[in-house]
C-alpha cells in the first residue's frame, strides 16, 4: 500500500484504529461516524473474520451507495442487509453475558483514568453545557472485555477528572475499583487514539505510547490538561495509506461528513508531512 499524499486528521484516527480490528472478535461500536468507519475499514482491509454490532443492537449492517446509512440510529437506513436487527437492550445482554470483545466509542472528555463524559461540561448542579448524553455507551464501557476510546487532542478534552462520568473507565483508580463497583472482572479501557496519539493504561493511568509523523511528543503533552505517563519508548504511527482514504472517502464517508468534520489537513511536502489548514 502507498503512502497517502494528503488527508485529514479525522481520516488518520480511523485508519489507526482500523489497524488495531482484529479477526475473530467481536466489536460494539458507537453509532455513525468514526468508530463504525474505523470497524468497517478494518474488516475490510485487516480483518474479514471480525464480527461487529452497532449502539443500537443491528449486527453487521453494510453502507447503501450513494447513500450515507451509518449517521443515524433505529432507521432502515442503518440496518441495511444487516444480520439481525436487535436492540441496544440484546445488545447490552450479550456484553454482560461477555460476547462483546472490543467496545469503540467517542467522547467529550476522557480523564487519567479513562472515564469517559458525554453528558455535560461545567458543574451539573450550577452553570453546565448539556450534551445528548451517553446512549449505549455507558454499557459499552461497562461490558466490553476492551474499549477503545477515539477523541480530538485538545486540552479541554485531555483532563485531570471529567465533570461528568458518562461512562465508567478505571473510577478513581484504584486496585479493583471496577468491580466493587459491580462491573465484570478484567474488562476496562484499553487505548486512547487521537489524530496525533495513541495511549494505553498503565496501573489504570493514561499512558503515551505512540505520536503521529507530524506531530512531537511535546506538541501533544501541550494539549493535555495533565500530564500522562509516557512511554520509555515512544513509537511512531503510520500514515495512512491511498488505499485506506480512498474506501473512507467513496464508500464509507461518502458527503464527508465525519472526515470533513473537525481538525486540520496533512500534506506530505515531498520530505515529511506537514499540518495544513
Amino acid at each position: 500500500m502507498s503512502r497517502a499524499e494528503a488527508f485529514s486528521e479525522r481520516e488518520a484516527a480511523m485508519c489507526t484504529v482500523a489497524r488495531m480490528v482484529e479477526d475473530g472478535k467481536t466489536y460494539w461500536v458507537a453509532g455513525g461516524g468514526t468508530p463504525l468507519y474505523s470497524t468497517l475499514l478494518g474488516k475490510r482491509l485487516y480483518a474479514p473474520m471480525a464480527q461487529y454490532i452497532t449502539e443500537d443492537g443491528v449486527v453487521a449492517p453494510e453502507p447503501s451507495l450513494p447513500f450515507e446509512p451509518m449517521m443515524t440510529m433505529v432507521a432502515s437506513r442503518s440496518a441495511h442487509r444487516a444480520l439481525a436487527w436487535g436492540t441496544m437492550n440484546s445488545a447490552g445482554l450479550d456484553a454482560q453475558l461477555g460476547f462483546m470483545d472490543v467496545g469503540i466509542l467517542n467522547t467529550l472528555q476522557v480523564d487519567q483514568h479513562g472515564n469517559i463524559n458525554s453528558t455535560a461540561l461545567g458543574e451539573y448542579d450550577g452553570d453546565h453545557r448539556r450534551f445528548g448524553g451517553p446512549g449505549g455507551a455507558d454499557t459499552i464501557a461497562a461490558c466490553c472485555w476492551r474499549t477503545i476510546l477515539m477523541t480530538d487532542q485538545q486540552k479541554r478534552k485531555f483532563v485531570r477528572q471529567v465533570d461528568f462520568i458518562s461512562s465508567p473507565g478505571y473510577l478513581d483508580g484504584s486496585p479493583g475499583a471496577r468491580e466493587r463497583a459491580g462491573l465484570p472482572r478484567g474488562t476496562g479501557p484499553w487505548r486512547v487514539v487521537t489524530p496525533w496519539a495513541t495511549y494505553d493504561y498503565l496501573d489504570r493511568r493514561l499512558r503515551l505510547i505512540a505520536h503521529a509523523p507530524w506531530v512531537t511528543v511535546e506538541d501533544i503533552l501541550n494539549e493535555c490538561e495533565w500530564l500522562p505517563l509516557v512511554a520509555d519508548e515512544v513509537a511512531v504511527i503510520d500514515p495512512p495509506t491511498e488505499e485506506e482514504v480512498q474506501i473512507l472517502r467513496a464508500e464509507l464517508d461518502v458527503r464527508g461528513q465525519t472526515t470533513d468534520a473537525a481538525g486540520e489537513w496533512i500534506i506530505w511536502d515531498g520530505e515529511r508531512y506537514v499540518r495544513g489548514t
